[in-house]
């Protein structure tokens, strides 16, 4: 075997960034549930250890160490004439406000608690067998709903629905809504809020995710034109919608096609689905970058098998890209279909009958 000293070298550098990087998403979640961040960005200037601990009701040797960690990785600055530390405007940004477009910790919550499924999936790689979402760590329902929505506040109302074609006219002067798949509510509700004459149904198969939504609803105030079902892809009650959405939720399902279909069935002639995927090219090669590696990631653990543990099991998986969605939405029906805009982590893809 012949080894080529310097690109073992970069492959080791790669290594030990990775799991540092592995390691540290524990810090994150941990700074997340604990509020550690956000308490050290309400500083004037810097704050030690015992400062952060006191301010927060948590163990100071724990902190220091907390602390020294994210010094480490970038994500917290230290002070040594003060022993101090601290963060900077942008590290604040990404990582004390989920209303942030770019909010950090979410994403680590996810990862987190896609990691407990482990055990788990190295008997599914054997078998073939699927993993539904509801067999997964409570946390990662909360963790996708905080790494997907900073984005939905970002472009869902001010880019993504102005790129449909007539939609955002029919919102503001009265629609009909169906929000597929929609987790914890929090694409429905952004919706509902921006479009108050309109009205709101979100639905998914987890009775837990629903209880949710409802919840976070009345907390949010949203309104009176909106509500949350229980029920699948395939059997969701209603028609005449204007519109339905799907976000971030396709790939997921063991049988898009027929999925699409059902849309198809309960849309106006004049109707619009938007469906939201995380962004992919259509070639593998071209997926191979950091988001690709992401997404990929993500979808061997968790998208994948949760298509394969339903009927069908087709497993579009999360880097699909456009073409596959295409030949989805045109096997259930629709004759139009167009990428609609973009952003680095998402496709917004229109099909129309």
């Amino acid at each position: 075997m012949n080894i080529d000293e310097n690109k073992l070298n970069e492959l080791l550098g790669k290594f030990v960034g990775d799991l540092g990087a592995a390691l540290h998403a524990g810090s994150i979640v941990i700074g997340e549930k604990l509020g550690l961040y956000k308490a050290l960005a309400r500083a004037d200037e810097t704050m030690t250890a015992a400062e952060l601990a006191e301010r927060t009701g948590t163990n100071e040797r724990y902190v220091r160490e907390w602390l020294n960690a994210n010094a480490a990785g970038g994500y917290v600055n230290y002070d040594a004439a003060k022993d101090a530390y601290y963060l900077t405007p942008e590290q604040a940004f990404i990582l004390t406000s989920d209303e942030s477009p770019v909010y950090a910790p979410g994403a680590f919550v996810l990862a987190a608690a896609a990691l407990k499924a482990v055990p788990k999936l190295v008997e599914r790689f054997k078998t073939g067998d699927g993993l539904g979402w509801h067999e997964h760590d409570a946390d990662l329902f909360c963790g996708t709903e905080l790494f997907f929505r900073p984005g939905y506040n970002a472009h869902l109302i001010g880019s993504w629905i102005p790129s449909l074609e007539g939609a955002e006219e029919k919102l503001q002067h009265g629609a009909k809504v169906a929000d597929v798949g929609c987790g914890l509510g929090a694409s429905t509700i952004i919706m509902a809020k921006a479009y108050p004459n309109s009205e709101f149904v979100g639905f998914d198969y987890h009775e837990k995710s629903i209880d949710q939504a409802r919840a976070r609803a009345a907390t949010a105030n949203a309104g009176n034109n909106l509500r949350f079902e229980v029920s699948a892809s395939k059997d969701f009650p209603g028609s005449d919608y204007d519109l339905v959405t799907f976000f971030d939720c396709l790939h997921d399902m063991g049988d898009p096609v027929g999925a699409a279909k059902h849309v198809r069935q309960s849309l106006k002639e004049d109707g619009s689905w938007m469906i939201v995927e995380p962004f992919a090219n259509d070639m593998y090669a071209e997926n191979h970058n950091p988001v690709g590696r992401v997404y990929y990631s993500a979808s061997t653990m968790i998208c994948t098998p949760a298509s394969r543990s339903q009927e069908v099991g087709l497993g579009l998986g999360a880097q699909a890209g456009e073409k596959r969605i295409r030949e989805v939405a045109e096997a259930g029906g629709f004759s139009r279909f167009r990428r609609a805009s973009e952003t680095p982590f998402n496709l917004i893809l229109e099909a129309r009958p």
